[in-house]
């Protein structure tokens, strides 16, 4: 009998694959294989083949592609939502710009104010919730060459204006003390009150203003002349509605000085301009003028700056809008003074200013010099209650 195979057997064994199973075959093994999640956004190619699929379904295109995916070579249109979300973008941007540079800023000039003046003053909460007193000094300092008859360009200056600001905690007020009015000062007696700072400067000056009105005395601004001016044309200038002012200021424009002329009612005023104002003395239109009305076109000044950056026709008024220069408003602003504030506690106070809402406006002082008890009572209590 032949040992060769049958024909119904194969002349080489099947692989197990081809074969049936048997009952005794050890169970197969499987590999699984997973996808990484994607890093990267889907490509160009993949928006391709995402439409290709999405044809080959046969819907006719009733189901869009997946949210996201962009046909090459397309932009996405633009709407009204979108134009909307870049004008804020750009609108917040700004502000957020302007507000860096005014902390910059104040931050730099905080620096500069002496342990001296800082000691001298009274401890009081952050103006924006806690009501919070300001005094306000202006030397009657000049450079070489730019001083009007009384201005000193060397040694020790009188304050050519002093004005206290009381803000926060609801309150909005203001107070001006004519620079003639006669007071005590402290280790010098009696005096004009202007005098406190050319003695001892704003130590002495924040000293004799609390004594005097017997109230505290939390922060201080000392305001320089030289660079009030491109404060005030960084803003785009002001609107000066008054009385008509005539004044020669360092002798006239004949003599090297200025000379401001603004007739009665409103005109759009520069930097320099504004100076001249604040520190017009004798207004050769109206000769009956004293000191107090000279106060009252400071705070007017105040006032006008205020609204130059609280009210839509300040900020987005053509040509003259403050917006447009903001970042530039923001730099120079705490570089037009020198204050103990930094700059989170300025910004405070500004902040407090534009929320209050019209400021209550006081002066006191006499054509004497000497004011009564009963009259500076009244003008405090007003003062501290506005």
């Amino acid at each position: 009998m032949s040992d060769a195979p049958g024909r119904d057997e194969p002349s080489h064994p099947l692989p197990s694959a081809a074969r049936a199973p048997h009952p005794h075959d050890p169970p197969p093994s499987y590999t699984k294989y997973r996808s990484r999640p994607r890093l990267l956004p889907r490509r160009e190619g993949d928006a391709i083949a995402e439409l290709r699929r999405h044809a080959a379904r046969g819907d006719g295109g009733a189901r869009p592609p997946r949210r996201g995916l962009r046909i090459p070579g397309t932009r996405k249109p633009w709407t009204w939502g979108r134009v909307l979300r870049w004008v804020v973008g750009l609108f917040l941007g700004w502000i957020l710009l302007s507000f860096a540079l005014f902390l910059v800023s104040a931050q730099i000039q905080a620096g500069d104010t002496s342990d001296e003046t800082k000691a001298a003053l009274d401890d009081g909460g952050f103006p924006l919730w806690s009501a919070t007193n300001v005094l306000v000094l202006g030397s009657d300092r000049r450079a070489e060459g730019n001083a009007e008859p009384g201005a000193s360009t060397s040694g020790p200056s009188r304050s050519d204006s002093i004005m206290l600001l009381r803000v926060g905690g609801g309150h909005n007020s203001r107070l001006s003390i004519a620079r003639d009015t006669i007071v005590d000062i402290p280790g010098h007696g009696a005096g004009k009150i202007n005098a406190a700072y050319a003695y001892g400067g704003a130590p002495l000056a924040i000293e004799t203003v609390r004594q005097y009105l017997g109230i505290e005395i939390n922060h201080v601004i000392e305001v320089d002349f030289e660079r009030f001016p491109g404060l005030i044309d960084a803003l785009g200038g002001v609107t000066y509605e008054g009385k008509c002012v005539f004044s020669k200021i360092n002798g006239g424009r004949r003599n090297g000085g200025f000379t401001l002329r603004l007739r009665r009612g409103k005109t759009h005023i520069d930097g320099e301009q504004a100076l001249a104002l604040a520190r017009t003395r004798k207004n050769l239109c109206r000769p009956q003028e004293t000191d107090l009305d000279r106060a009252l076109r400071q705070q007017f000044l105040l006032t006008a700056m205020k609204d130059k950056l609280t009210t839509p026709g300040g900020l987005f008024g053509i040509p003259h809008g403050a917006f447009y220069r903001l970042p530039l408003v923001g730099w120079r602003t705490p570089r037009a003074f020198q204050s103990d504030m930094s700059g989170p506690t300025l910004a405070a106070v500004f902040a407090a200013m534009a929320i209050g809402g019209g400021a209550e406006t006081h002066v006191l002082g006499t054509l004497s010099g000497v004011v009564p008890e009963s009259e500076k009572d009244a003008a405090v209590e007003a003062f501290l209650e506005g």
